[in-house]
């Protein structure tokens, strides 16, 4: 009995002893399982917040002041990479200069082809005579009717009237003289008479050695002037003339251009200036330079309003008295006619013989009109040699006026 009562007092012992150290296991606990609040706020508690915004990584979230840092330096980056972008333009430049490589490739003038022959290109003409020619060699003999028909076809080929007048004059003397009664002799002695009329004129291009000769070109406008000028350039470059082209037509704003490409196929330099500038001062810069390279010729351009205009031809006589200044010396004065204006041709050339002193005359566009009689009218009135004529658009078309050729080519 004694026995028993001592185990149960163990037993009691023991389970207090485990209830006692149960007990303060639970106090143990006890603060960990109370809210949060409690416990003051710690910082590391914002950097479990931070690392999923900032880094999806798991590593751990970096410093507040290392994450700044990094933030900082993201922008720097980029700035570094876009700096090779804008070089780009750069590479680009020298493309924009490769057009003046070109310009020595225009330095030998071109190969002009064989020049026409009259017969070919003044068929306008020729078909207006032959009319009349038919009629008078249908005739048994020489009538009143001959005489008639040659002075209409004379008249209508834009001779004129008192040029055609004096040419009959001479031909009723020379036939009375010679006894001519047949209408082909009578044909063939009023060419004769027109031969000789034209054979009188020098109608070589004055040049003179040893200082640059300036050859100035005056004209109204449309002409075809400026176009004359480069024809001109490209013979006398063909010829071994070094030429200077002046673009002292300052008021038409294309001239300036037409006369530079003219200019790189004759491979001839163009001294141009500001655009209702000054002409004198064109002329005068040109001459400059051709006096500095050693050019032989200075083809001007001038301006071509209407001759009717005081202040333009006076401004023409400026151009001439700036063209004749030392080193150079004005050689040629050439008066640009359009063949297809016919009398009106006479009139402009009368006013820029006595404001410049025309040397000679150009005569273009002889290939589109039937009065080719204007070649004998500008020099038994004007006592103008007709030095150059146009037979057709290319640069081998203007040819030296040859009278024998030109008359044969009227009347075959």
């Amino acid at each position: 009995m004694a026995i028993v009562i001592v185990v149960a007092v163990l037993a009691v012992v023991v389970l207090a002893s485990f209830g006692a150290v149960a007990v303060t296991r639970r106090r143990q606990r006890r603060p960990q399982l109370e809210p949060p609040a409690r416990r003051p706020v710690s910082p590391p508690a914002p950097r479990r917040a931070a690392p999923p915004v900032a880094r999806p990584a798991p590593t751990p979230a970096p410093a507040p002041e290392e994450t700044l840092a990094e933030a900082k330096a993201e922008p720097e980056v980029a700035e570094r990479e876009a700096p090779p972008v804008a070089p780009e333009p750069e590479v680009a430049e020298p493309e924009v200069a490769e057009p003046e490589v070109a310009e020595p490739e225009a330095a030998e003038p071109e190969v002009l082809e064989a020049p026409p022959r009259f017969r070919d290109r003044l068929g306008k003409a020729r078909t207006l005579l032959a009319t009349y020619v038919s009629a008078v060699l249908s005739r048994p003999g020489i009538e009143a009717e001959t005489w008639d028909d040659l002075e209409e076809a004379l008249i209508r080929a834009d001779v004129g009237v008192a040029t055609t007048a004096a040419i009959l004059d001479d031909l009723r003397g020379k036939a009375k003289e010679e006894g001519i009664n047949s209408p082909a002799d009578l044909l063939e002695a009023l060419k004769a008479d027109l031969k000789g009329s034209l054979a009188r004129a020098d109608r070589g291009l004055a040049f003179e050695e040893g200082a640059p000769n300036v050859w100035l070109f005056v004209g109204v406008n449309g002409v075809g002037k400026t176009t004359t000028i480069g024809k001109v350039g490209l013979r006398e470059a063909g010829r071994g003339h070094t030429v200077v082209m002046a673009a002292a037509d300052t008021f038409r704003a294309a001239a300036a251009e037409q006369l530079q490409l003219w200019a790189q196929r004759v491979g001839a330099d163009l001294v141009r200036g500001a655009e209702g500038g000054d002409p004198g001062s064109v002329v005068f810069d040109a001459v400059e330079r051709a006096a500095a390279r050693g050019a032989d010729l200075v083809l001007a351009d001038t301006a071509g309003r209407l001759h009717t205009k005081v202040n333009l031809m006076e401004e023409l006589k400026k151009v001439r008295r700036v063209a004749e200044r030392p080193p150079a010396r004005v050689t040629e004065v050439l008066l640009v006619l359009d063949a297809t204006t016919g009398q009106n041709g006479l009139i402009q050339a009368r006013e820029f013989t006595e404001a410049v002193g025309v040397t000679g005359v150009v005569l273009t566009k002889l290939d589109g009109t039937a009065k080719g009689g204007i070649a004998l009218a500008v020099e038994s009135d004007l006592d103008l040699p007709i030095k150059l004529v146009g037979l057709g658009e290319s640069a081998a078309d203007l040819v030296d006026f040859e009278p024998d050729e030109f008359v044969e080519a009227l009347f075959a």
